[in-house]
């Protein structure tokens, strides 16, 4: 059977840190506001590099790792709701950049459920199309769609990306998803709004409020704790699966009371769902492989052990993964 498999990980941030202290000097907040509620400490924010940066970054360093020359690579997806142009994609700059020239190259917009969605998408390419690789990046600079005054917002969000190489295999890799969306609740996150402002109507140019990020913090924690678990119980149930079997849960890292609320919920012991949002914030797509990474890194994946990813985004959407490394 054709599976896919992850053979490379990787992750580029901005080199900037802004602990909560540093916002504290900006808008009415303060560390323990923000650590209390959100679990956050500090995040990477960029001092002016733009998405395709950080995208690139990331790709040039799956190659290098995975061993792989540019004009090998047969398809590349990056997941942004930040991307530097309305278009061209990343996926295509990022492909310049690299000189994947034999590559196909698009971005998805599924917010922080981005990744989940471009390894489904490349999933099926692979197993059924005669692709033998992928690259798939998350990546986000968040930063220039935030309200730096909002101080419901501006503590939550950092910049960075991060990815992974895949390719087809014979055994282990992608298993199994479950990924959804429900297009009803799309007004309770949204970012990015751009109005149709032109000579022959009266809509004043200039940008517009809603181009910032806005977020019903109430109804998108309902909206993640009802539906990740969800995602997560029926992904562990129709593989015949538990928790035990599982070594890691990646989750995106939108607010560690999020996760606490699954862990409690499913019985599943805190110290199994990877975390580093007090570092990083929230990054929407980039979140997950950039945690992924860091397991990497670290050491703490071995081949053959089963991994979950799992998260939720603007949209609304949503997506779990199992995987076997």
């Amino acid at each position: 059977m054709i599976r896919t498999r992850v053979i490379a990980t990787a992750a580029s941030v901005p080199e900037q840190i802004i602990t909560n202290d540093d916002l504290a000097r900006i808008v009415d907040t303060s560390d323990e506001w923000i650590s209390q509620r959100t679990g956050i400490k500090e995040r990477r924010i960029s001092s002016g590099e733009n998405t395709s940066v950080f995208v690139s970054d990331v790709a040039k360093q799956l190659m290098e790792k995975a061993e792989v020359t540019a004009d090998s690579i047969d398809l590349i997806i990056v997941a942004s709701v930040t991307p530097d142009y309305g278009t061209p994609s990343l996926a295509c700059m990022v492909q310049k950049e690299i000189g994947a020239s034999n590559a196909v190259a698009f971005d998805v917009v599924a917010a922080c459920s981005g990744f989940i969605f471009a390894l489904s998408i490349a999933d099926k390419y692979i197993r059924s199309s005669g692709y033998e690789n992928a690259i798939i990046i998350g990546g986000e600079t968040l930063s220039k769609v935030i309200d730096w005054s909002d101080r419901s917002t501006c503590v939550l969000f950092g910049d960075g990306a991060g990815g992974a190489y895949l390719e087809k295999a014979q055994d282990g890799g992608i298993l199994f998803e479950e990924i959804g969306s429900d297009g009803k609740m799309y007004e309770i996150l949204t970012a990015g709004y751009t109005a149709c402002s032109n000579v022959f109507n009266e809509n004043p140019a200039g940008v517009d409020p809603l181009w910032y990020a806005h977020m019903d913090g109430r109804e998108v924690f309902k909206f993640a704790t009802k539906n990740v678990i969800k995602s997560l119980n029926k992904v562990m149930e129709e593989n015949n699966i538990t928790q035990e079997d599982i070594k890691y849960f990646i989750p995106h890292q939108a607010n560690v009371r999020i996760v606490e609320v699954i862990s409690k919920k499913l019985d599943i012991p805190f110290e199994k769902f990877y975390m580093n949002i007090e570092r990083f914030g929230n990054t929407s797509s980039a979140s997950i492989p950039i945690a992924l990474s860091e397991l990497d890194e670290k050491g703490l994946l071995e081949r053959g052990d089963q991994i979950i990813l799992t998260g939720f985004g603007g949209g609304m959407t949503w997506g779990t993964m199992l995987i076997t490394w």
